[in-house]
């Protein structure tokens, strides 16, 4: 957690946000602290922390002292003769107002959010629809407010709590600014659902992308290549597909399993209990689940954690945050799976 004391402007913000949050330098706005759930077995973000739910006016404060540092940097810009445009004169003389700005987490931040236009946001942490509906509208109908040039606000949500929600809540969630979710979905495999303690089933995961798809948020759900290891990988594979398919969510995006430590999974691995999958085993899952695959969206392999790699030792996969469209280049992904299986066979060689 940051809490920033900017001159006279103070506000909070968290550490975790979606790659494709912080490749667009979106604005960091925490609403909640940290996560309600916290039990997965494979997680190990939030574990000594404590779930809180910030009240509506502390977090709307926050947004107009982030708007009050947006609005000095802009006068001293047109003090300075640049008419308003944020450059590096205009940082300068802001850091030479107040030194400690240069190591400041939270001007970093400002900045670039600016110097991308100021379009989007991200509102932290772990589960922010956890608020109540009537505060969480209150919230972005300000934001909204306060800073017009934004075009996106995302945030993280349980499945769980989407199934809780009224369709009429999340569409009044969404009307009042809220534009993607983001869901770690992980799989659709019930055994490994009640394993890794996601505390949802495979057909509450579908209940809540529907509805959360009905109530006309884009959603981005994601999957975690390898969860199930050598045992499960076949379930593990179509039955998340099968899922994703029920849904037919906007984007779906690949977080392979890595075993933490210090988690119950990352111990039962140490163990020997749990067997991952080898590089080839893991192309031969994720063709499994590619080839399940029938829907119109997008698959997306937009994390360092897609380490599969070409005969070049590039990158298999594209790490753009838009992906490959589902069905027209569903080939297109069955090919480059194929070429990463080439390519190890060449490495063993």
């Amino acid at each position: 957690m940051y809490q920033e004391k900017i001159g006279k402007y103070s506000f909070e913000t968290g550490i975790y946000r979606p790659p494709s949050e912080g490749g667009s330098y979106s604005l960091l706005i925490r609403v909640t602290r940290n996560c309600p759930w916290n039990r997965c077995t494979f997680c190990s973000m939030y574990k000594t922390e404590k779930f809180e739910i910030r009240e509506p006016e502390d977090v709307k404060q926050d947004i107009d002292s982030i708007a009050g540092v947006c609005e000095e940097l802009i006068t001293a810009s047109e003090q300075l003769g640049f008419g308003g445009q944020i450059n590096r004169r205009a940082v300068l003389e802001m850091i030479d107002r107040e030194p400690l700005l240069g190591s400041s987490h939270g001007f970093l931040m400002i900045l670039n959010w600016l110097n991308s236009g100021g379009k989007t946001v991200f509102i932290q942490d772990g589960n922010s629809l956890q608020l109540n509906t009537k505060k969480m509208v209150d919230i972005l109908k300000h934001l909204r407010k306060t800073f017009p040039s934004i075009n996106r606000v995302t945030t993280y949500a349980r499945s769980k709590t989407l199934s809780n929600k009224s369709l009429e809540e999340l569409i009044s969630i969404r009307e009042a600014g809220l534009d993607r979710l983001h869901v770690g979905l992980e799989t659709g495999d019930d055994e490994l659902l009640k394993k890794t303690k996601k505390g949802v089933t495979g057909a509450e995961h579908i209940d809540a992308g529907k509805k959360a798809m009905e109530a006309g948020f884009q959603l981005s759900e994601y999957w975690m290549p390898g969860l199930g290891g050598k045992a499960k990988w076949q379930d593990h594979a179509v039955n998340t597909a099968k899922v994703m398919n029920e849904i037919s969510p906007h984007y779906i995006r690949s977080r392979p399993f890595n075993p933490a430590p210090n988690t119950p999974i990352g111990d039962e691995y140490q163990r020997g209990e749990l067997q991952l999958l080898t590089p080839e085993e893991q192309l031969d899952e994720l063709q499994l689940m590619m080839e399940t695959l029938n829907f119109n969206s997008r698959v997306c392999f937009d994390h360092a954690g897609n380490r599969w790699t070409n005969r070049r030792g590039t990158n298999l996969f594209s790490l753009s945050y838009e992906g490959y469209k589902f069905p027209e280049e569903k080939q297109v992904v069955l090919d480059l799976i194929e070429e990463g299986k080439i390519a190890l066979h060449h490495s063993l060689n």
